[in-house]
């Protein structure tokens, strides 16, 4: 990720989401692997794989553990409002080579995993 172009072309090709917004998705990736998988890095990637539906549930809660209750703010300052988000974000960085797929995976796979509102809404009352 260090070509600006590319970086450019990566977010135009998302929708125009800021830089964090992709920072996020892969510390969100990262934490979905570990909550599925553990922290075992020796597996190969693809025994490490994690579905569209996994990644939009471990990045809610990654944005909750990170933010708290300011995570629907936070996700919404960068145009996040739903989880097919997730996977415009994604599948760019799959295009510009900084993520992997499987042929069975889709943006399909993050098109209404779950509801914002419900998920961010009031955090104080899960706790």
């Amino acid at each position: 990720m260090s070509d600006p172009l590319d970086l450019r072309a990566m977010q135009r090709s998302a929708g125009n989401y800021p830089l964090q917004a992709f920072e996020f998705v892969r510390g969100g990736l990262e934490h979905t692997v570990k909550m599925i998988h553990g922290d075992s890095e020796r597996e190969s990637d693809e025994n490490r794989h994690v579905s569209g539906q996994q990644l939009c549930l471990g990045i809610k809660d990654f944005a909750i553990h990170q933010y708290g209750l300011l995570a629907k703010t936070v996700l919404k300052s960068w145009s996040i409002h739903e989880t097919a988000d997730f996977g415009r974000i994604v599948f760019a960085m799959i295009d510009a080579g900084l993520m992997r797929k499987t042929d069975e995976d889709s943006l399909a796979d993050f098109v209404n995993v779950f509801d914002f509102d419900e998920a961010f809404g009031d955090l104080s009352m899960s706790r």
